[in-house]
């Protein structure tokens, strides 16, 4: 399967779901690219950060920009089970490039008004991409949300109205266990200290590859509007 993470939004934790997705079925057995189509090339310096830790890296990533995101995919695809592409917070000739080629586009949103914004944006750009690629699923939910409150509610309650996006009930939050892991080279998954943390990422891979493929065992249901494809007929 090909899913992109991306949006026209910064700031919303694009890098820690690709970076985290990836070492979940990099784990599990999968053979793994990691493509960073951003400028800013987070995922791929958190790469170079894991490796220059010596931590175990079963996984490929590589760094393209513009059509060669695109061309590049398409020439590696069949070598790969999944290839996760982290594009940034912008509407970028990568983003569309990857959009393209991509069976999944998964978009997370922040619970704040300025994110919240963007959705018909977003819902313009995936209308373009199904143009050239028609068989492409449009996801979003909520990341770096809040642990208290009702904010995370009333913003799902607004993207769920969203046209041409579908609306995944997961959230997953704001938590330092996030960030931690990430200053260590890890994959939440890996550090087994929060399990509010671990469950919702776990949730959030669950609705996206099915739940018959976690390879960690977690119980944690995830209630979806949408059931996303297994690897085996995406790649078609």
């Amino acid at each position: 399967m090909i899913v992109t993470i991306g949006g026209i939004k910064g700031g919303v934790g694009k890098s820690l779901i690709s970076t985290n997705l990836t070492v979940m079925r990099a784990l599990g057995g999968f053979k793994v690219l990691l493509v960073d189509g951003d400028e800013q090339g987070t995922s791929g310096d958190w790469t170079d950060h894991r490796i220059g830790l010596g931590l175990n890296t079963p996984w490929t990533t590589v760094r393209l920009k513009a059509a060669a995101v695109r061309t590049e995919v398409l020439k590696l695809s069949n070598n790969y089970d999944d290839i996760i592409i982290d594009c940034g917070g912008r509407d970028t000739v990568s983003l569309r490039a990857a959009l393209t080629v991509s069976d999944v586009f998964l978009v997370p949103f922040q619970p704040k008004s300025f994110d919240i914004w963007t959705a018909s944006k977003v819902a313009d750009l995936v209308a373009d991409a199904k143009i050239l690629n028609p068989k492409l699923s449009a996801y979003c939910f909520i990341n770096c949300g809040g642990t208290r409150g009702n904010d995370n509610e009333i913003a799902m309650q607004i993207l769920g109205k969203a046209e041409g996006l579908s609306l995944l009930t997961t959230a997953i939050a704001s938590r330092k266990a996030f960030s931690n892991a990430t200053s260590e080279g890890m994959g939440i998954i890996e550090v087994k200290k929060d399990e509010k943390a671990i469950n919702e990422m776990q949730a959030l891979h669950d609705a996206i590859f099915g739940e018959n493929e976690t390879p960690y065992g977690h119980n944690k249901t995830v209630k979806m509007t949408s059931k996303l494809g297994h690897r085996d007929n995406a790649m078609a």
